[in-house]
């Protein structure tokens, strides 16, 4: 039988070579236009048809000015397909030197499992950096934002999460503005030991809001009655996790509120910022499943505290997915608190951030859901031990 089955192949390529052609056309079939600009000569030409042209040249000519022109042929190479292009660029890439990235700071390499990649990442009805304005259509994209607003709750401790922030630095930089709306006061103190990032948008962002900066002392506590919040990195920069017990309630004491710029993978192991007593917890998401990109995108985070008002969750940052009622009584998801926002408020919301990194956020809630609890820990403690192991071995 194998020996039939492998008689008949060459008799049937050659049929195929008699047979059929190569045509322009065909071979023109993977150009990287017809793949990713979307219309097809033919609908293309059936648009024109309708709008009574018989070129692109012909519409181009009637609607665009002489005077805004290009009058020469861009110097344009020949065109190649998609997979020839794939080629050339492996072939650049092997000239890089791959080595393990040690800078840390908040940026860690990571895995990202296949079945995210095939099913998030790849998949045209997720690639959006938007939250869903239309409630209706879009259950199931507001239904992955919630896992990551429930992620966010559990890891940190702090029960009102938003849907993501463009990153952590301006997460770090919204939680300072929030205390300052949130206390009426303008001096915030930052730890030294903030990622380099987190301090530079910090300073760039407060500056025009008017708030006035200063440099945390974790000698002294220097939280006066005009402070409106300390901001501390847990872990720091370099990695150590202080006791933070007596420097939160002297900020409470104080009337200041307490920011915690968190990594989510080290929260599978620390206690928690609510826990802690801090009132607001930021971060990235990016080690749940992000790879590093080059230094970005990342999904940043923001979790709350809760009080009888929810003050602070009615005057934080981003958009939030909420549960509600549909107009037959089934549970349904939607944008909840949107009076706060700018789409509402104008130059009275609470901040100006409206795209963040739903497609990010997603990504990592799938890789949340993907491992579970005991997996996520697990990963950790390996993180940890191998850490401890190379700090031995210096």
């Amino acid at each position: 039988m194998q020996r039939s089955v492998l008689g008949t192949v060459p008799s049937a390529l050659r049929v195929l070579r008699g047979s059929v052609r190569i045509s322009a056309r065909t071979v023109r079939c993977e150009a990287f236009a017809d793949r990713h600009i979307g219309p097809s000569p033919l609908e293309r030409q059936q648009m024109l048809d309708f709008l009574g042209f018989t070129t692109l040249d012909e519409l181009t000519n009637k609607n665009v000015p002489n005077q805004i022109k290009l009058e020469k042929e861009l110097d344009l190479p020949e065109p190649i397909d998609e997979h020839s292009m794939l080629r050339e660029l492996r072939k650049i890439s092997e000239m890089n030197k791959v080595f393990r990235s040690y800078i840390g700071m908040g940026y860690y390499d990571t895995i990202v499992p296949a079945v995210i990649v095939r099913n998030i990442t790849e998949n045209i009805g997720w690639i959006s950096q938007y939250t869903p304005y239309q409630a209706e259509i879009s259950q199931g994209r507001l239904e992955s934002l919630l896992n990551f607003q429930t992620m966010v709750a559990d890891l940190t401790g702090l029960p009102t999460t938003n849907a993501s922030l463009l990153d952590e630095a301006t997460a770090v930089a919204e939680a300072a503005a929030l205390a300052v709306r949130a206390t009426k006061r303008s001096k915030v103190l930052l730890d030294s030991f903030l990622h380099p990032q987190n301090l530079g948008v910090t300073k760039t962002r407060s500056g025009p809001l008017g708030i006035t900066l200063d440099d945390l002392n974790f000698d002294s506590y220097n939280v006066d009655g005009e402070t409106a919040a300390v901001v501390i990195q847990y872990p720091d920069t370099e990695g150590r996790i202080r006791c933070l017990d007596e420097l939160i309630s002297v900020a409470h004491k104080n009337g200041a509120l307490v920011v915690l710029v968190c990594d989510l993978m080290a929260l599978t192991l620390l206690k928690s910022p609510g826990d802690l007593g801090a009132d607001i917890a930021v971060g990235s998401a990016q080690r749940f499943g992000v790879p590093l990109g080059y230094g970005g995108p990342y999904a940043g985070f923001m979790a709350v505290a809760k009080d009888s008002k929810n003050m602070l969750g009615r005057m934080m940052p981003g958009r939030i997915i909420g549960v509600t009622r549909g107009s037959n009584g089934e549970k349904a998801l939607r944008l909840a608190l949107q009076t706060r926002e700018q789409h509402i408020r104008r130059d009275k919301a609470t901040s100006n951030i409206c795209t963040a990194q739903a497609l990010l956020a997603n990504m990592s809630a799938m890789y949340a859901v993907y491992h579970g609890p005991k997996r996520l820990t697990d990963i950790a403690q390996t993180i940890h031990k191998s850490t401890a192991f190379l700090h031995s071995g210096m």
